[in-house]
């Protein structure tokens, strides 16, 4: 059965290689901080001069000599090849770095939102970002101080791109997990919209995660080995 539509999902896994920490480590603490404390709307509202530090923090070591590797540069090269041929192509990534986009990634839904960018809290406008942002920073679109906010998605609030996401799924012809927990929804659920639909699943990552078992195949290993690996193999 020839494979045209493709649809992959990536998750910290993927960057990990590049030196970014993986979302949360295993004492539950992102970056040494509770997530409650700087991932939600609320946590935002409460100590904005914390949460802008930390994503000044985290934009700043993105900046700071931190690279695309093997992986990016596969699919990047991978999704040239495949759409040339006439087939389509989604990368949906659930991290907020660029290392896709710098790879040369182009039909790609961030649906975590994106570091590099920060957001109107009121006109929902968009600003690319690489310094940091005070607190008091006058927003561009309106002039009022303290309007500014990361452009992340956080806890609580609705992943980006859903309905591009599940209207590529229904269509695709394989589904491909790459460097995910499967713990975080939507993102978790993707492989059985996808299975619904009659896809191949594969699920590529360190170790098997928590819905491994659902998947149609499972490959392990580092990153950077066994995603270039499976893509020659396509």
């Amino acid at each position: 059965m020839p494979i045209d539509n493709i649809v992959i999902l990536t998750g910290a896994g993927i960057s990990a290689e590049s030196g970014i920490r993986t979302f949360r480590a295993a004492d539950g603490l992102w970056e040494d901080h509770r997530v409650e404390d700087v991932a939600t709307p609320e946590a935002f509202e409460r100590d904005p001069v914390l949460v802008q530090r930390f994503y000044n923090e985290r934009r700043a070591h993105l900046l700071n000599g931190i690279e695309p590797n093997d992986a990016h540069v596969a699919l990047a090269e991978f999704e040239t090849q495949h759409t040339n041929n006439g087939g389509r192509f989604t990368l949906v990534t659930q991290n907020i770095d660029d290392l896709h986009k710098r790879a040369g990634s182009s039909n790609l839904l961030p649906m975590h939102g994106e570091l590099l960018k920060i957001r109107c809290s009121a006109t929902h406008k968009l600003f690319p970002c690489r310094e940091p942002i005070e607190v008091d920073r006058p927003c561009p679109c309106c002039q009022v101080p303290g309007q500014l906010r990361p452009h992340v998605v956080w806890f609580g609030e609705m992943p980006l791109y859903m309905d591009e996401i599940e209207r590529d799924l229904s269509q695709c012809d394989l589904f491909v997990s790459i460097g995910t927990s499967g713990n975080v929804y939507p993102a978790a659920g993707f492989f059985q919209l996808a299975s619904a639909v009659g896809a191949r699943t594969v699920e590529l990552n360190l170790e098997p995660s928590a819905n491994a078992n659902q998947f149609d195949e499972g490959y392990y290993g580092p990153a950077t080995e066994i995603v270039p690996e499976f893509l020659s193999q396509l």
